[in-house]
């Protein structure tokens, strides 16, 4: 993977990761919470999806330098 690419998914990660976190705190997230104990699909498939590019990102910029 080159640089600008790992820094692209890098970007995405972050991005996908303050998304999920902010639909994990959204009205919607809370009335899945309050009578499933759980939040919304949508929420945690960002949230997992950020991880995900989030680290491949990473291990992207780390492989690019050397």
């Amino acid at each position: 993977m080159n640089k600008p690419l790992a820094i692209a998914v890098l970007t995405v990660g972050i991005m996908l990761i303050i998304f999920g976190l902010n639909a994990l705190n959204a009205p919607a997230s809370e009335v899945s919470r309050f009578f499933t104990g759980s939040p919304t699909n949508r929420s945690i498939w960002m949230l997992t999806g950020g991880a995900v590019a989030a680290i491949l990102g990473f291990f992207g910029l780390i492989r690019a330098g050397k």
